[in-house]
């Protein structure tokens, strides 16, 4: 009689967990093992190259080791002593001939990049598609970009080999590591805000991939995050002194910029689309939640790839990736009267009484900014919106810009500067500070000051060296 078995067996159910302990990093005898076994795969490759292809390269090797066998002998005309030498002969032949397709797509792997994840196009050996801008050389010379003909080349520029480019740049939902580093933030009007860290070797990459590439592209004149010589303090000083100050906020930001435009940005820039490809899934991850499943912990991806708060190319990317948009409401602003910069995901404009201009038109410039966001992929956050006129207390990205006398044009809040003051006299006097307090972090908020305000915050910061001085002589 047949044993009744069950067909159907119900899934664990998935928990949710912390993230567990970091694994060890390989020693230096592993790297090194590893690096040789790298190179000799990569030797293995030319070789194949050299012979004409990999069947070609098989029957090469299979005469050199005597086991391709004489194709003239009749297997019928053989003894049966001879039927049977034949045959272990053919079974080793065969047996080589695993272990040499084997070894040569070990040696494909070390040197192509084959697949990269499900949804994610991928055609070694083809740098250029019909979807390349015109005149490509000529856009890549004019933004000062390297065109790397094959991920080889690419990966030698950045210091690490083929494989470990693939591992940075491929994708899967559900996986068992990850490159990151996550926790959680609290924001300043509430909920929190997820930042992702990339690890020691991917944020190398994405250094490279800073320094060499999203650095060089342009970017508009009202953008002042994250650029060498603007700040909050540039960004905030275009807009002090005027009747209306209007604040706008782009919503999910970073997890709008997925991976595709993020290769799209790149193509633009001139970079062929295997590079441009990998460059983008470099530089994203998809949002991840840690389950605990079956005994093993699995990091299942809740969304699609996206830029990370967190990874040092974001906000490069960023920048670049809004040059359109930035024209396109820098120039409604300028229509409509408006001064306008953008930091991050922060829109600002500022409007100010002439001759021929008596009111704000503020109505149009919400509604037509609505729709330019729409337009290029963005949404405006329905609840963040601002406007401050000159009686409110105008605040620009953390900083006042109330028109006053004797004091600079954008300025640390009053309470700021208190809370300072306070801090350090509590030191002076030899009281303790508040729980957590540390005297880093009060240097910290004095060299905030100074940036604003350098005569008011030197005064804070030779007070802070009077105690740090007295505290090492103790």
């Amino acid at each position: 009689m047949a044993t009744n078995l069950e067909t159907m067996v119900s899934a664990a159910i998935p928990q949710v967990v912390e993230a567990p302990a970091p694994k060890p990093e390989r020693t230096e005898e592993q790297r090194a093992a590893r690096d040789k076994a790298h190179q000799l795969r990569v030797a293995r490759w030319r070789a194949i190259e050299s012979a004409g292809g990999i069947p070609a390269w098989i029957e090469s090797e299979l005469r050199a080791k005597l086991l391709g066998g004489d194709p003239s002998k009749d297997p019928s005309a053989m003894s049966d002593r001879e039927k049977g030498s034949y045959k272990d002969a053919k079974k080793a032949e065969a047996a080589e001939r695993r272990s040499l397709k084997r070894q040569a797509w070990e040696a494909y792997r070390a040197t192509h990049v084959v697949h990269l994840g499900v949804g994610v196009h991928w055609q070694d050996g083809k740098s250029n598609d019909r979807f390349d801008i015109e005149r490509r050389e000529d856009r890549l010379k004019s933004n000062d970009l390297t065109d790397f003909k094959t991920p080889e080349e690419l990966a030698k520029a950045m210091g690490i080999d083929v494989p470990m480019l693939r591992w940075f740049a491929f994708h899967r939902d559900v996986d068992q590591g990850t490159h990151y580093r996550r926790w959680s933030i609290p924001k300043r009007s509430g909920g929190s805000r997820t930042i992702a860290a990339p690890k020691r070797g991917l944020k190398a990459v994405q250094r490279w991939a800073l320094r060499n590439v999203a650095e060089k592209l342009p970017v508009h004149g009202s953008a002042h995050g994250f650029l060498t010589a603007r700040s909050i303090v540039t960004n905030a000083q275009v807009h002090a002194g005027a009747e209306v100050v209007i604040k706008m906020d782009v919503k999910d930001f970073f997890p709008t910029i997925h991976w595709r435009r993020v290769r799209g940005l790149f193509r633009k820039a001139g970079l062929n689309e295997s590079t441009a490809t990998l460059l983008s899934m470099v530089c994203t991850e998809a949002p991840r939640e840690i389950v605990q499943f079956r005994g093993r912990t699995l990091y299942v991806a809740t969304g699609p790839r996206a830029l990370p708060q967190g990874a040092p190319t974001s906000p490069a990317i960023t920048n670049a990736l809004c040059l359109r948009l930035d024209r396109r409401v820098a120039g409604l602003a300028r229509a409509l009267g408006f001064a306008y910069t953008r930091y991050a995901d922060d829109l600002t404009f500022s409007w100010r009484k002439s001759a021929d201009r008596s009111k704000a038109p503020v109505g149009a410039l919400c509604a037509s900014v609505k729709k330019i966001l729409l337009a290029e992929g963005f949404v405006l956050h329905p609840d963040k919106t601002m406007i401050m006129r000159d009686g409110d207390r105008q605040r620009v990205t953390g900083l006042i810009i109330n028109k006053a006398e004797g004091v600079p044009a954008a300025r640390v809040p009053r309470e700021t500067v208190r809370k300072l003051r306070a801090a350090i006299k509590n030191r002076e006097l030899g009281r303790p500070g508040l729980e957590g307090e540390t005297l880093a972090q009060i240097e910290g908020m004095a060299a905030f000051i100074h940036m604003c305000d350098p005569r008011k915050g030197q005064g804070f910061l030779d007070r802070i060296a009077a105690l740090k001085a007295a505290t090492e002589s103790a």
